[in-house]
């Protein structure tokens, strides 16, 4: 709410109207619009819109203002006000007026009269959450009723309360698919990985009552569950299956070697207590790393995920190991192959460390090249999949009647009244032909449409004198006259100011992306300046802009929070593990994994939206778990074993490199799972987790241990 754009945005919404809508699109099958069916069908709907909830205006080609003059007097009326009773010479008079009126082509009528819009502004009361739902609810069932009335029209829905919507719905529908292929694919990994009915049983307690307690804090603490955060989950069930299985790994080991069930519980919570609490921390300092983003709902995601997180280490040191102590279980699964392999790969890695340093290092300086390709981009309709209602609405209308995003000016003239004053016009005209000559510049939107419709209206509809009028006070007395002729609801307070000093300048474009609205802004600024007295240059505004910029904000507040968490965690490690060199070298297998992640999606897809800008932090509190646990057992082997590095390296492997296997394995599985989200933000941010997870499991067993034998000699 403090954000200087969020600011703007307000006072902008106060000025004139806060413009929340629902789009309904008709198109009918016979290609035209101008029939007595499809103008009957859009009477109807304009008639159906006033009974939306909060509804406070309706928008349609017939309910347009059509104005005329009868010698001094101005009449105002809809242009289609009885669709039962209509002519064909009616017909053909609404199809040229409608046609040729800058007011409508393109903005509720296509060039071609083949499609048609509604659109419906609502006032919402803020009181409940649910309210677009509520809205888009009662719009669904008015066109099912539509469609039995008018068979032969397709209808589309879209505009700010159905995306909303839609967006919640997708979100919801990822919680109730999502989780449970999730949950029973990591039971499945987790009962492969284990081979125990007990360790599989806890491992599953201890992710179901972190999930849910991590959630219950959630709703106590007031952090509610919007479209981002809904993954949560998720992602608390899959991260809290490291620490057990780290934990019962460690017994089933000790068990193997001869050592009670209990001596061996005792044993796994010395050894792990440590490298879990610290690998919990971190993760959770990662994740909460998130709130120094713009948006408020990835702080909901990093908090939600960090008190899952907390909620999983305690679970996994007071409840697991208890539970394995209490249950009839007294001989430990066999998992000899499994050590045998990690043997295996920690001699290989051994034997071959300089060729996999040097050519580790090679591979990470290619991969991270393509960071370079990387465009911080963003196109908001495309964070939900093409198989969803709404994006095939937007597709649709994109293609058909361009023109959903909008930059929004409030242009001042410096004095009450001045928005009459001809030179205030003239320049408003100037500031409308430069946007009309930028590419992919649907249509522009002021008071001159009006000024100009009434001057020509007022001259026997010569189209000749559609042009600003000459004076102030002629200009004053139309606009006087067209505002006493208006009905209830379609007057001009979302055009003008109260006491008509500024207008409402409105451009809306066609199919650009996040960047290029920016620019294209950046560009009106500089000619605005260069072009129009100091009181009219205006700062641009609406959702569209604001959407457009939070991707780039978003990615500079996430690298200063990926560094101030990087810093926390690296100096936790080198207090933990009671090393600085253990600690400096800590850094590069942290680091590496998301450069080499985001360098190869630079070189794959090239786009960085608002869901990847937030990876690097997320993805530092979850990678940082596999180094932690191997150097802990690196650090444990060179003090209480007193072996070299490169018996340390082998210790690690023999111990924990299992284990680390099978944590990366579950967590890349639940992260790959979110990929299929309807939620675009989503499963972009799973996939490239995913990535990041599988770069750092090879930086942890291929070239961490090359590093540190390089490091410390013999």
């Amino acid at each position: 709410e403090d954000d200087p754009t969020m600011i703007h945005l307000d006072k902008f919404e106060n000025t004139y109207s806060r413009e929340e809508t629902v789009y309904i699109l008709l198109a009918p099958k016979d290609g035209t619009v101008f029939t007595r069916k499809t103008l009957s069908a859009s009477a109807w709907l304009t008639a159906k819109g006033w009974e939306f909830p909060f509804a406070s205006r309706v928008d349609s080609i017939t309910n347009f203002q059509h104005t005329r003059a009868e010698e001094d007097d101005l009449f105002v009326g809809d242009l289609v006000p009885d669709s039962s009773a209509i002519t064909d010479a009616d017909i053909e008079r609404i199809k040229r007026i409608a046609l040729s009126e800058p007011a409508l082509v393109d903005k509720i009528v296509s060039r071609s009269g083949h499609v048609t819009g509604i659109n419906v502004k609502v006032i919402k009361p803020g009181k409940e959450s649910d309210e677009d739902l509520v809205i888009t609810n009662h719009v669904r069932k008015v066109m099912k009723e539509f469609v039995k009335k008018f068979p032969g029209i397709d209808y589309y829905l879209a505009g700010d309360i159905i995306f909303n919507a839609g967006f919640l719905e997708e979100a919801n529908s990822d919680m109730k698919t999502l989780i449970p292929i999730m949950f029973i694919a990591m039971v499945l990994v987790i009962a492969f990985s284990l081979r125990s009915f007990w360790g599989t049983l806890g491992t599953v307690a201890v992710i179901i009552a972190a999930a849910v307690t991590g959630m219950g804090l959630s709703g106590w603490l007031g952090i509610p569950l919007g479209d981002v955060a809904s993954m949560a989950p998720t992602i608390v069930m899959t991260l809290a299956v490291a620490d057990s299985i780290h934990i019962l790994s460690t017994m089933f080991d000790r068990m193997r070697s001869g050592s009670t069930r209990r001596e061996a519980v005792a044993e796994s919570l010395r050894i792990n207590s440590q490298p879990v609490f610290l690998t919990s921390i971190t993760t959770a300092v990662g994740f909460l790393s998130m709130n120094l983003t713009s948006s408020p709902v990835f702080h909901d995601l990093g908090n939600m995920v960090a008190l899952g997180v907390m909620s999983a280490y305690f679970y996994s040191i007071f409840f697991l190991p208890a539970m394995m102590a209490a249950v009839p279980m007294n001989t430990a699964p066999s998992a000899k192959q499994k050590t045998a392999f990690a043997d295996r790969l920690g001699k290989f890695v051994v034997k071959q460390r300089k060729p996999l340093f040097y050519g580790a290092g090679a591979v990470v300086l290619v991969l991270a090249s393509g960071i370079s390709q990387i465009r911080f981009d963003d196109k908001f309709i495309e964070y939900v999949s093409e198989k969803t209602e709404i994006r095939r609405a937007a597709d649709f209308i994109k293609v058909n009647l361009p023109g959903t995003d909008v930059l929004e000016y409030s242009i001042e003239s410096g004095e009450e009244g001045g928005i009459a004053d001809p030179a205030y016009l003239q320049n408003l005209e100037k500031l409308e032909q430069w946007f009309k000559s930028r590419p992919r510049v649907a249509y522009v939107s002021s008071i001159n449409d009006v000024m100009k419709r009434l001057n020509k209206t007022m001259h026997g509809d010569d189209p000749a004198w559609y042009r600003i009028p000459d004076g102030r006070e002629l200009a004053a007395q139309y606009l006087l006259l067209y505002e006493m002729s208006l009905p209830f609801g379609l007057d001009l307070t979302s055009q003008i100011n109260l006491d008509k000093s500024s207008s409402r300048f409105r451009v809306a474009l066609n199919d650009m992306s996040s960047m290029e609205m920016v620019r294209l802004a950046e560009k009106a600024d500089g000619w605005m300046r260069a072009n129009l007295p100091p009181v009219m240059h205006a700062e641009v505004t609406g959702l569209s802009i604001m959407f457009a910029n939070l991707t780039a904000r978003n990615v500079k507040s996430m690298l200063g929070g990926t560094m101030l968490a990087l810093v926390l965690i690296s100096a936790m490690i080198m207090w933990a593990l009671k090393s600085f060199k253990i600690g400096i070298v800590s850094l590069l297998p942290n680091l590496v994994p998301a450069a080499m992640s985001f360098g190869l999606w630079g070189f794959a897809v090239g786009k960085v939206g608002l869901g990847i800008a937030v990876v690097a932090a997320m993805s530092l509190g979850i990678v940082v778990d596999d180094t932690v646990h191997f150097l802990s057992k690196y650090q444990r082997a060179r003090r209480e074993e007193k072996m070299n590095p490169r018996q340390a390296v082998l210790y690690s492997f023999h111990t924990v490199g299992t284990a680390i296997m099978a944590t990366s394995a579950v967590l890349v599985v639940g992260f790959m799972i979110l990929t299929f989200s309807g939620f675009k933000v989503n499963g972009d941010m799973g996939l490239l987790t995913a990535v990041t997870i599988t770069f750092a499991l090879a930086a942890d067993l291929l070239f961490l241990p090359p590093l540190l034998i390089k490091m410390e000699g013999d």
